[in-house]
């Protein structure tokens, strides 16, 4: 189930942003179509960053951010506040980009979508994070070798009646535990964490369901992105003159060296502004898989149990085997889940902690404590 709601998450994910992206290109498109060519480069990596750093990739928020509104403003600076007949020069553009911070022409939208993103994207990162290692710890716990000791006891309460003509006994319910809680003695060991992590994913789930919520965020960014473009333009000639201190008075390209730029939406006229459909929406299939995950809180701790209970031995009051004979009940302590419960199994030699649960465990407190700052 993991596996196909991580591939599911994982499309939301990709066309959340690709939506986004595609909003953003037609605000320009729309209403900023003479530089709306030259906005396509700085979009597309904003974007770009933002599909990495939300798959995994340790990036900086603020940082493509900026990077984006340093890009901008050479654009609307062009465009918008000084245009003419000829572009500026790459010089003079560079110069511009290098000034937007000291000029601030975008007021406080950049500092805004940077909090919303970071909170947001954050929270997604995360929530992929933990989705990736579920994926791992399961992959791993289902194929863990037996130790011998417990292939052994397997052997032995599944197959030695047989031996003695015996083909219709089931183990003893008691029996059964014993062996199974000795064998999977280490991987209940997961349990606590295993739980914390389900919770955790379910902290991580309503945050950004709340404050977090990516596609809130992402498929409203051109609205923000058109406000910090409209106080430029309300601020202009103010910013016309803190540019011409900061670089001095625009340098043209000349009008012989003007590149013709084809515009990339002229074969598509029918692109608008899309919005998503409400049965589509992330928020559904992450809910619907937090409650599906619920139902497995307990994996690990009741595994032993449910196998016996469900599978494995003989319903009570029936006939079962006892490693030895017929009986009718097994008269043996039955232990308890974990490996500090095993000293006094009689049934499966339980040496130790496995190396492997141990990293598996690892894995989970770290996941559990770093998700913590971002669900709060």
């Amino acid at each position: 189930m993991i596996y196909l709601f991580v591939l599911l998450i994982a499309e939301s994910f990709q066309n959340i942003i690709w939506h986004a992206e595609n909003n953003t290109k037609m605000l320009f498109r729309t209403t900023y179509r003479n530089m709306a060519f030259q906005a396509v480069a700085p979009i597309q990596e904003l974007f770009t960053d933002v599909a990495l750093f939300v798959f995994g990739s340790e990036m900086n928020v603020d940082e493509f951010v900026n990077r984006f509104f340093d890009s901008l403003f050479p654009l609307v600076y062009n465009h918008l506040i000084n245009p003419a007949l000829t572009d500026i020069s790459p010089d003079f553009a560079e110069c511009v980009r290098m000034a937007r911070k000291d000029l601030n022409p975008f007021g406080n939208l950049p500092k805004l979508i940077m909090s919303q993103m970071s909170k947001s994207l954050m929270a997604s990162h995360m929530f992929l994070q933990a989705l990736n290692l579920g994926i791992e710890v399961i992959n791993t716990t289902d194929h863990l070798q037996y130790t011998k000791e417990c292939s052994k006891a397997l052997l032995k309460m599944l197959f030695c009646s047989h031996c003695y003509g015996m083909t219709n006994g089931k183990p003893c319910m008691g029996y059964c535990l014993n062996v199974m809680r000795g064998c999977l003695a280490a991987m209940a060991e997961i349990d606590p964490h295993w739980r914390e992590y389900i919770r955790s994913l379910e902290d991580l789930s309503n945050g950004i369901q709340e404050s977090y919520d990516i596609e809130h965020v992402l498929l409203n960014l051109h609205s923000l992105v058109n406000d910090a473009i409209m106080n430029a333009q309300i601020n202009g000639p103010k910013l016309s003159a803190m540019v011409n201190r900061a670089c001095g008075h625009p340098i043209r390209k000349p009008t012989q060296l003007l590149e013709h730029q084809t515009d990339p939406y002229n074969d598509k006229p029918g692109l608008k502004i899309t919005h998503k459909e409400d049965e589509e929406t992330l928020s559904n299939r992450r809910k619907e898989f937090i409650n599906s995950l619920r139902l497995y809180r307990t994996l690990y701790g009741g595994l032993a149990d449910q196998l016996c209970v469900n599978d494995l031995a003989a319903a009570d009051g029936l006939t079962c085997w006892n490693g030895e004979d017929l009986v009718n009940s097994y008269t043996h302590e039955v232990v308890g889940n974990g490996i500090k419960a095993q000293s006094s199994n009689p049934e499966v030699k339980v040496k130790g902690t496995n190396p492997v649960i141990n990293q598996i465990v690892d894995k989970l407190k770290h996941i559990n404590q770093v998700s913590r700052p971002v669900t709060k």
